[in-house]
């Protein structure tokens, strides 16, 4: 295991490099996940760095939002709502499905559900209290959306460019099938500006799904627990109108937008340290089963709306 001055030196390099433009996403979620995987990095430097990799990509989330016009997220967001409701509802239906007939614990189905259907790691987060789901059913939850994660980011760009999708049909897809904010703006980036601006506002209209979520699973489950609103949602949508409103600012702006997205990058790095053998071992099959599915067919299902219908 490397020591904590060897670990932050890793990660001082992974910034500069990434600052310098030398480090794409794909490539800085590579080295954290190797890093994870065969522990390579300091475990407890990376578990007391979740909190502050959360924070991170919430910053840079926020920032992202001073580069998108309002009026566009606007449009965007009506387009949107009609496939992000079908493919919310067909989630949890295919989950449902699947972890009925590999008879998987139904709690963490419920879980792994949520995270595919909504945002990640945030929609299991904020979920989670309202199920009283133990640490080790949120932890597998979690690690199947982590690695998911890192695949998509990987293939999502050469399907798109193999089924020729222009800027704004990959933008809507990777916002719809892939589960974290983080990926989805690394995959996005890959394809291009418009892509990285369709892809990022949609997703973040996507995740205000987890409050009617959260009530109907509260509801259901009679559980008088409070959920983890993700705030930071009404910074970006404060961005976007200090952005329009201030046109001054365009200057700063385009500074903020720039850092934003290379510290996102970042996080992916950080978000790869997370990624060991140990929560490895932890996913049965049953429960991989239903994430690989439920997710699998959402994105086919999206891809084969988007290429007929937009």
């Amino acid at each position: 295991m490397l020591s904590r001055p060897i670990t932050y030196s890793i990660a001082i390099l992974i910034l500069i490099g990434t600052l310098l433009g030398y480090i794409s996403p794909a490539i800085a979620l590579s080295i954290g996940m190797v890093s994870g995987v065969f522990n390579l990095a300091n475990r407890k430097l990376v578990l007391s760095n979740i909190k502050f990799q959360k924070l991170l990509l919430q910053l840079s989330v926020v920032g992202l939002g001073f580069g998108i016009n309002i009026k566009e997220a606007i449009v965007v967001g009506s387009d949107s709502f009609f496939i992000t409701l079908i493919t919310i509802v067909c989630t949890f239906i295919i989950a449902f499905g699947i972890g009925k007939l590999v008879k998987s614990e139904k709690i963490t189905t419920i879980l792994v559900a949520s995270g595919t259907a909504i945002c990640g790691g945030s929609a299991i987060a904020a979920v989670s209290p309202c199920l009283r789901a133990n640490s080790n059913q949120t932890s597998i939850a979690l690690a199947i959306v982590f690695l998911l994660n890192a695949i998509a980011l990987f293939i999502f760009p050469t399907v798109g460019h193999y089924f020729e999708l222009s800027q704004s049909q990959f933008g809507l897809w990777s916002a719809i099938a892939i589960h974290d904010t983080s990926s989805v703006v690394g995959a996005a980036e890959l394809f291009g500006e418009e892509s990285l601006n369709i892809a990022t506002t949609t997703k973040l209209v996507r995740t205000l799904w987890i409050i009617p979520l959260v009530l109907i699973i509260s509801f259901g489950s009679n559980a008088q627990d409070k959920f983890s609103f993700p705030w930071f949602i009404l910074g970006f949508l404060a961005a976007m109108a200090i952005s329009y409103y201030i046109p001054q600012m365009e200057t700063v702006s385009n500074s903020i937008v720039w850092l934003s997205r290379k510290l996102l990058i970042f996080t992916l790095f950080l978000i790869g340290l997370q990624i060991s053998i140990g929560k490895i071992k932890k996913l049965g099959f049953n429960i991989l089963i239903v994430g690989v599915t439920t997710w699998v067919t959402l994105a086919v299902i999206s891809l084969l709306y988007i290429l007929n219908y937009t």
